[in-house]
């Protein structure tokens, strides 16, 4: 494996690839990788004083006794226990108690799997093959192949027996991606830090994946600066990798800290890549996540930060390498809050919300939007809907789930458009068995606790930017409870009525952020419409004013999701309000 470099975190294995991996269970057991990642099994021991360390004399592991249970390992992998010790006397050691040695090498397997996992090449495409993608995919299948197979090979010639059930586990990689040098062309001085980034082509990933994050809420907002935070900074290319995201029409370039890969590599199932022809062109935005530190930063200043280049027309936002920030939500709500300012300055309307376009079996289509902050039940919603849909729905298209802008078209029809391809859920607020129905496709972070999340492809890149007129246009309501004088939906008479609302921005929150009880926020959204407060008041009227004369049903929608014990039921007595208006 000497075409290959790794470095280890904790619990993390980076692996970067210059030329072929691995071809057998030989170069797997005498590479460096799996000597350290021996070591750090040891270590793990050590601390809770296992009974696996009887393998070795008196407890105490050395660097010759690591050499002779990898030279044990070697053989076993060619021939059963009882010849490896005529062969090589120091395998008596090891190979004396099997239900001990077969124990330790089960668990090391284990532990090695445990790992989060990502292999990168960042080798010119052209220098590996004439289909360099298809050979990338083949190479990670390889290395997965080889680190099983070794494993079984060993246990069988322990036990001198076959396993009648194999597993097809994901032993090799959970990730694998191509990343490169581009060419891009930033602005000469303060952008020199980011040049030699490789920057993200392909990836595969091997889901379901299970990840728990450093942190599982957000808080705060995102605070505008009046320096550049890239100015100065000092970033190392090997621990440092760049995923283009397709942001709604923009292009963001997300920078991230390898310490914070199993994040990074997430975006895959919520951004659509962006195209060969895009990334060599001046991007939207930079965001960089996990930065050692932020030069200018004044103390007791916000650290999750974004400044606006006007000079270079181009937003720069960073947020620091620390644990609490360490949570994809971080990751996702700063692209969509540079994604809102800058379609505000293009004359667009952000909105956060979910959208989506429904055709009934009747023939009758209908586009509807529901605006709400987090946790006000715009995705439950959309869920419950899905699921009750039947034979009066023929089909049922997302096309955004959290964030998104509006436009007015050249014939006065207010289209609404997506930014993401996937969805970041809480799991315990989908409709049972909908994410374990999507299992095979999902991304899951910290399912153990509270604000339990999934990352999934829910549409389309094309559906995203499609540009649906919206016909339905809902603020989503989930702290009052539904009764006769409160309706599920209710439709406002004028324009400033449907503002206040909007403008108050009310909703009870559900614990994913810092926040607790009723809260109140600038139209629901504090990604970037505060911060640009007096641009988004003169769009928001003009938009409202628009939809009520092109006669859009403007309302608010009661989805209970914050009252206690409506959890489930809230969302799906929503639903079908909403299917019943619409058909």
């Amino acid at each position: 494996m000497e075409a290959l470099s790794y470095q280890m975190y904790d619990g993390k294995v980076v692996l970067r690839l210059r030329g072929k991996i691995c071809e057998n269970s030989e170069e797997l057991l005498t590479s460096p990788l799996f000597r350290d990642v021996l070591w750090d099994f040891i270590r793990h021991l050590q601390k809770r004083e296992s009974r696996f360390l009887n393998l070795f004399p008196n407890r105490q592991v050395s660097e010759k006794a690591i050499t002779e249970m990898i030279d044990t390992f070697r053989f076993l992998v060619k021939l059963p226990a009882d010849l490896v010790i005529k062969v090589h006397e120091p395998a008596r050691k090891f190979l004396t108690e099997r239900d001990l040695i077969y124990d330790f090498v089960e668990n090391l397997y284990n532990y090695w799997r445990s790992l989060h996992r990502v292999l990168i090449c960042d080798r010119t495409l052209d220098e590996m093959d004439r289909r360099p993608y298809r050979t990338f995919a083949e190479t990670v299948e390889r290395l997965m192949h080889v680190v099983r197979s070794t494993y079984r090979d060993i246990q069988e010639n322990i036990t001198g027996s076959h396993p009648r059930v194999y597993r097809q586990v994901s032993a090799g990689v959970e990730i694998g991606a191509i990343a490169l040098p581009a060419p891009i062309p930033y602005p000469n001085g303060d952008y020199t830090a980011l040049k030699n980034i490789s920057i993200i082509r392909q990836i595969m990933i091997y889901p379901p994946m299970i990840f728990n994050s450093p942190s599982n809420k957000r808080k705060g907002m995102f605070e505008r600066v009046n320096f550049n935070p890239v100015r100065g900074l000092h970033l190392d290319p090997e621990e440092w990798v760049c995923y283009p995201a397709k942001v709604g029409d923009l292009v963001v370039m997300i920078y991230f800290s390898m310490r914070f890969f199993e994040l990074g590599f997430s975006l895959c199932n919520l951004f659509e890549l962006a195209e060969s022809d895009q990334i060599t062109q001046q991007p939207d935005a930079i965001y960089l996540f996990g930065v050692p530190e932020i030069p200018g930063l004044m103390e007791g200043q916000s650290q999750t930060i974004f400044y606006d280049d006007e000079e270079n027309h181009m937003l720069v936002a960073a947020v620091p390498c620390r644990d609490e920030f360490g949570y994809f939500g971080y990751l996702k709500k700063m692209v969509l809050t540079l994604h809102n300012i800058i379609v505000m300055k293009r004359g667009r309307l952000p909105y956060h919300g979910a959208y989506f376009h429904i055709r009934m079996r009747s023939g009758k289509e209908s586009n509807v939007l529901i605006v709400g902050d987090t946790g006000a039940g715009k995705s439950e919603t959309l869920e419950a809907l899905r699921q009750i849909a039947g034979d009066e729905v023929e089909e049922l298209i997302p096309i955004a789930d959290d964030m998104g802008s509006l436009q007015i078209d050249s014939s006065g029809k207010v289209a609404g458009f997506g930014t993401e391809i996937g969805a970041f859920v809480r799991l315990d607020d989908l409709q049972s068995g909908y994410a374990w129905g999507q299992i095979d496709r999902t991304i899951i972070m910290n399912p153990d606790q509270t604000n339990a999340r999934v990352v999934i492809p829910i549409t389309t890149y094309d559906e995203v930017m499609r540009g649906y007129p919206v016909d339905v246009f809902l603020y989503a309501n989930n702290y009052e409870v539904v009764d006769q004088d409160y309706p599920i939906i209710r439709r406002f008479e004028n324009a400033q009525d449907a503002l206040e609302v909007f403008r108050s921005g009310a909703v009870m929150s559900k614990g994913t952020t810092n926040t607790k009880g009723l809260v109140h926020s600038y139209f629901a959204n504090i990604f970037g419409p505060p911060q640009y407060q007096d641009l988004h008041e003169e769009l928001a009227v003009r938009y409202f004013d628009q939809l009520f004369k092109q006669n859009v049903f403007v309302g608010e929608l009661r989805t209970q999701l914050g009252v206690p014990g409506k959890e489930q039921e809230g969302p799906l007595m929503a639903a079908k309000a909403l299917l019943k208006l619409i058909s």
